[in-house]
């Protein structure tokens, strides 16, 4: 008998929205974001909390339960549930199993819907469980980090940490909508402010020179917390990494190029070998920082264009020193090569640049090179503390 075949396609649209004081009575946005979903039905809504964002905001869970009481026509509340941020809600499988015990309990159907607020780990842990649970409930994500709004919510991964491996559980489930709420970041920690901002280093490199020159011509005033070019880099960066996501022909990364995660091999080793002391963001600014002296001693850089980065990023606030003080540890931190090719599945890709705004993918990495490119940024970082 002959093979039967099927071909389907799913097109998947999502908005990212701005706002501040969002659950704010007054503020209409939340409410009307489920206009038309189900029309003249309320919608339940299940609440995952970080719990620095609600320490943060003492009054969240109470703002969160009038607003929802100030639109009955609209929507539900039924609980909020808070839970530790950080890699740690990734690193606890209590984490996962809380938040599918209140979906199972508060009756959470594929017509209701899971909102996340809090940092980028509990977006990605409280997406996960939403996309296994009932093979996937609606998800809302509320990020209140730079980097979660900037860069880690507003794509279409979920993931959990298993086997000493980051995101090495996780799915591709792209979310209803995310909004980003401008008044979550000015609680932040002076290094959850900066950390986001890697990612914006990140994509500037290999996708955009002039946003990288913005970047560099307001270091010292994204280090300052000014608002104003911090909403810039916000946007851009999220404009770009959505545009990647969409244009760049493979959206739930069945191929092994992944530009997205420029200086990311190292990151993830650097987060696992610090047992996650490392903010996400800090140890992405130490990736790109090794893998552009990586290029700069393959010739694929100049010496110049190397300092011009490695200037901005210290500008900013970053240590780029890589905490590896023994043989032993740079081998370790050289698994991260493997890991990555393993995530990847196939031949390894990780990309480099070749200049300011321009990616270049390579195959194999010169362990040699990279325990050298170490020593020199290392070394560099000395030399700028003097």
């Amino acid at each position: 008998m002959k093979p039967i075949e099927q071909s389907f396609s799913v097109a998947y649209t999502y908005k990212l929205h701005f706002t501040e004081r969002l659950f704010d009575s007054n503020n209409p946005l939340f409410a009307t974001i489920f206009d038309g979903y189900k029309k003249g039905k309320r919608i339940k809504l299940l609440f995952v909390i970080d719990d620095g964002v609600s320490t943060n905001h003492p009054n969240l869970l109470d703002d969160i339960r009038t607003y929802c009481s100030a639109y009955p026509k609209h929507i539900q509340h039924t609980e909020s549930i808070v839970l530790a941020g950080g890699e740690e809600c990734k690193n606890n499988y209590e984490s996962v199993e809380r938040v599918l015990q209140g979906i199972n309990e508060q009756h959470i159907d594929r017509h209701s819907f899971v909102v996340g607020v809090g940092g980028g780990a509990l977006i990605d842990m409280v997406g996960y469980a939403a996309s296994i649970a009932h093979r996937g409930v609606k998800l809302i994500r509320i990020p209140t980090t730079v980097l979660s709004q900037n860069d880690s919510a507003v794509g279409v991964k979920n993931s959990f940490n298993i086997f000493d491996k980051k995101n090495f559980l996780g799915t591709f489930a792209p979310p209803y909508a995310i909004i980003n709420d401008a008044g979550f970041l000015r609680t932040l920690e002076q290094r959850d402010w900066i950390s986001g901002i890697a990612e914006a280093v990140k994509v500037a490199l290999i996708k955009d020179a002039d946003f990288f020159y913005f970047l560099e011509k307001n270091a010292e005033k994204l280090k300052e917390r000014l608002l104003e070019p911090m909403q810039y880099v916000i946007y851009k960066c999220a404009e770009m990494h959505m545009h990647h996501i969409a244009q760049g022909g493979d959206p739930f990364e069945s191929g092994s190029s992944r530009p997205l995660d420029f200086g990311h091999w190292a990151a993830h080793r650097l987060e696992h070998m610090s047992n996650y002391a490392l903010r996400h963001g800090e140890a992405v600014a130490k990736g790109i920082a090794l893998d552009v002296t990586y290029s700069s001693l393959s010739g694929l850089i100049t010496e110049v264009t190397r300092t011009r980065i490695l200037q901005v990023l210290l500008e900013v606030g970053f240590d780029l020193q890589i905490p590896v003080e023994t043989d032993e540890k740079i081998e370790d931190l050289l698994v991260g090569i493997q890991e990555f090719q393993e995530h990847l599945g196939g031949e390894l890709c990780i990309t480099l640049i070749t200049a300011i705004g321009e990616k270049h993918d390579v195959n194999s990495i010169d362990k040699g090179v990279m325990k050298n490119a170490v020593t020199a940024l290392n070394e560099f970082c000395q030399a700028t503390q003097l």
